[in-house]
């Protein structure tokens, strides 16, 4: 009966912890996507006055890179605190971090400070994304582990829909970002409601000092690859994705608000990436992985030549051609995430897809900083992100001369 006991009692504990971390997890998508949501109505705010489109596009481009540069920061270095100080304290810090971060946006006077609430956020998003997939994947029985991983990885669009709910119920972008509260109650719960990792627990005692084995050739290749791919497809996918609600405003009669626009548009960017991430695995299976990202690849760029070269006005057909891209953006983040680490050996895994999802984000985040210059000197913003998609093009050509194997 105690035994049987103790067994109902970890699993109820790896419920909650999965309920929790999934919970951060999906309001981590929120944060990450509100604020290209609001764009176009915060900057003007926040300056007191209105913008040209030239200048909502450089000061846009400020605030995307500090995101991205934060959530790289994060992903690197909050794996480090999650091995010194423990799993629970580290998922709760990051997930506390952005909660606080998007509090602090509400009050934000000039876009310098709107910088740096940006910059926390990401960084706290990138702890997250990284500390629950390991804490879950640590604590939960192998037998279902994959289904709860993959459950995980489905909330960050979920909570990308959340975000166009939020701006199709013209909610005041200030107080959108009172949503930051949610998470710091979410983090309390973590702190004083979570068991800690047993393999964690057991690796800290020991303190081992032992050093990686050298990384052999075919390790180095490999990790290129996964730096070029996974950094093209970051490119291409920030200097879109977050990017689009703002296109469509422009595409607008002057003096329309957008809000519904914008929202629509951000929902089904949301729902395709949670459909894209679903039917990912099965295309996997039956395609193999060179293939699958190949089609993928070419969907993605396909997708944004139709979508940015055959709209100049607004009208319906924009919402099923977001829907179309958003799915083959979907299918590329839940392909890669199974594919990259796949390409390493155990003993160097962790390491190398760290380096392989992080690593990219830097130059993403600086190649977000020349939109404002690219809408300016190509005519707008669809033309701007067009040039940006071709990232997607690149990510094919390097799968075609370095990825072989299935």
């Amino acid at each position: 009966m105690e035994a049987l006991k103790t067994k109902s009692e970890a699993l109820t504990a790896n419920w909650l912890a999965f309920a929790l971390c999934a919970l951060s997890y999906g309001l981590g998508g929120t944060a990450s996507t509100l604020m290209a949501t609001v764009l176009p109505v915060a900057v003007p705010d926040v300056l007191g006055q209105s913008v040209s489109e030239e200048r909502l596009g450089e000061i846009g481009a400020y605030i995307s890179a500090a995101f991205l540069y934060g959530w790289m920061v994060g992903g690197l270095a909050f794996g480090v605190v999650g091995d010194r100080i423990g799993r629970v304290r580290a998922v709760a810090f990051v997930t506390a971090l952005y909660g606080a971060a998007m509090l602090l946006t509400v009050f934000a006077p000039n876009w310098p400070v709107l910088l740096l609430c940006r910059f926390l956020t990401g960084a706290g998003v990138g702890g997250v994304l990284l500390l629950t997939t390991v804490y879950l994947s640590e604590i939960w029985p192998e037998r279902g582990r994959a289904v709860v991983l993959g459950v995980l990885a489905v909330m960050f669009p979920v909570g990308i829909v959340a975000t166009g709910g939020l701006n199709v119920g013209a909610v005041p972008w200030r107080q959108a970002f009172w949503l930051g509260a949610v998470p710091l109650v979410v983090a309390g719960l973590m702190l004083f409601r979570l068991p800690e990792s047993a393999s964690w627990q057991q690796a800290s005692r020991k303190q081992s000092t032992t050093k990686f084995n050298d990384w052999t050739p075919t390790d180095r290749a490999n990790l290129l690859t996964g730096v070029l791919v996974f950094g093209a497809v970051l490119i291409g996918l920030w200097g879109t994705f977050s990017w689009i609600p703002t296109w469509v405003q422009t595409l607008l009669p002057a003096g329309q608000t957008g809000e519904r626009e914008r929202g629509l548009t951000m929902m089904l960017l949301g729902m395709g990436g949670i459909l894209g991430g679903m039917v990912s695995g099965g295309l996997l299976n039956r395609l193999g992985s060179r293939r699958t990202l190949l089609l993928t690849f070419a969907g993605c760029a396909g997708g944004c030549a139709l979508l940015f070269l055959t709209n100049q006005t607004f009208s319906p057909v924009i919402y099923a051609e977001t829907a179309f891209v958003a799915l083959f953006f979907g299918i590329s983040q839940g392909s890669l995430s199974s594919i990259i680490p796949a390409l390493f050996p155990v003993r160097i895994r962790a390491t190398a897809a760290g380096i392989s999802f992080n690593i990219g984000r830097f130059f993403t985040a600086t190649a977000v900083f020349f939109v404002g210059a690219m809408v300016a000197a190509l005519g707008g913003f669809g033309n701007a992100l067009l040039v940006f998609s071709v990232a997607f093009l690149v990510a094919l050509l390097v799968v075609l001369a370095r990825y072989k194997t299935d």
